[in-house]
């Protein structure tokens, strides 16, 4: 068997753009027909970039080899160029290649990826939703403490036993700083909101963005230990294990973690240090799925659990239900809603969520299918921003 061709669709989310901006999808062939698909969660750069880079990737390293010797093709991207470092947007490319690469194996062993790579752990997968908090106008205000109480109860109606939610305000280029009395204050009368509206049916996930230096981070989880959160999730910038590690120490909430790390080496100096008690790897930027096996392993010899980071699209979250399925140290699934709107759209069939829970497909390889009618008519991404930017201003100029 060997890998042919390769088609990278740049995909625009509609309005309000939950998932990001846009998605990059790719999509291998073999010589016999096989097809499957990928998707690389990378935002370092514009998608015309990427576009070329997947091109520049897939032809040095996966045209004309098997596409089961994922192993090999990890080894060749980490190693490009003469490296042997962690480079997020090479590692986001060969991520969504290697996931197309698991969808191929897996169909031709007519087999869902997660009985090749251990078998089912995990029978239904307990999942979360950011709380996505809509104003009389109709618009997102993460602002509004009245308004997050509805969302709350809303999620909760649902079925959702968990919700995670960021008070913390706005993060800049210039983070980590220190939050001002005034926005502690906001943090806790906002966990303090949900808190008493959801009572104990709901796990709270305090989902911040590297917001705060540690000492800050620090000063707002003793605010927030009374009302038993699951998990303090970045509370400072990512890149340095032992300054998430002086906030764990300090604190009896679990910290979380792990999205903008990238391969194995990052995630054990993490764990080394004692940073994180919850990894939160993307499957579209750590590696694959491969490379997000063995980081669970290792966060499981740490006795740590897997949180999968999801805020992309519907074929990075197949590839992490696949993971987590196998999984035996896995906690909770991040979602996006129920996977509803535009994550269905695009999909032949939706991902399957009831009552708090994601159903695994028992399908072939991803266990989903493309719609290409709504992927050509989204594609390409014709606008300029990211798939997730930053202010640009300094905290104390917001």
């Amino acid at each position: 068997m060997k890998l042919s061709t390769l088609a990278v669709h740049v995909v625009s989310t509609p309005p309000p753009h939950v998932g990001g901006m846009y998605w990059i999808i790719v999509s291998l062939k073999t010589v016999c027909g096989i097809e499957g698909v990928g998707e690389v969660y990378s935002a370092s750069f514009h998608p015309s970039v990427m576009k070329r880079a997947i091109e520049d990737v897939f032809d040095r390293y996966l045209k004309g080899h098997d596409p089961h010797h994922v192993e090999r093709f990890f080894r060749e991207c980490y190693s490009s160029g003469f490296t042997q470092r962690t480079d997020l947007s090479m590692m986001g490319v060969c991520s969504g290649l290697e996931m197309a690469c698991w969808d191929i194996i897996g169909k031709s062993a007519n087999q869902p990826v997660y009985e090749l790579i251990g078998g089912k752990v995990n029978e239904k997968l307990r999942s979360y939703t950011y709380l996505y908090p809509l104003n009389k106008a109709g618009e997102y205000d993460y602002e509004d403490v009245g308004v997050a109480v509805e969302a709350a109860l809303i999620n909760k109606e649902k079925g959702f036993n968990a919700l995670k939610f960021d008070p913390a305000g706005d993060y800049s280029v210039y983070s980590g700083h220190h939050l001002s009395l005034s926005r502690l204050r906001h943090c806790e009368h906002y966990c303090a909101s949900i808190r008493a509206a959801v009572g104990d049916d709901c796990d709270l996930l305090i989902g911040t963005h590297g917001q705060m230096t540690p000492a800050s981070a620090i000063r707002l989880a003793k605010r927030l230990e009374q009302f038993d959160p699951l998990w303090f999730e970045e509370p400072v910038p990512p890149g340095q294990s032992e300054a998430m590690a002086e906030v764990a120490k300090n604190t009896s909430i679990p910290i979380a973690t792990g999205e903008r790390l990238s391969t194995k080496y990052e995630f054990f100096d993490l764990l080394k240090h004692k940073a994180a008690a919850i990894i939160q790897m993307n499957l579209g930027r750590v590696g694959g799925i491969l490379e997000a096996k063995k980081i669970a392993a290792i966060a499981e010899v740490h006795y740590a659990q897997i949180a999968p980071h999801l805020y992309n699209g519907p074929i990075g979250a197949a590839a992490s239900i696949q993971l987590a399925c196998a999984t035996p140290n896995f906690l909770i699934q991040e979602s996006i809603g129920t996977w509803d709107g535009f994550h269905a759209e695009i999909l032949q069939e939706p991902i399957q969520w009831v009552e708090g829970y994601i159903v695994p497909s028992s399908k072939p390889g991803l266990g989903v299918t493309l719609n290409m009618d709504v992927v050509n008519f989204h594609s390409p991404y014709s606008g300029n921003k990211l798939h997730l930017s930053m202010n640009s201003k300094p905290y104390n100029l917001q």
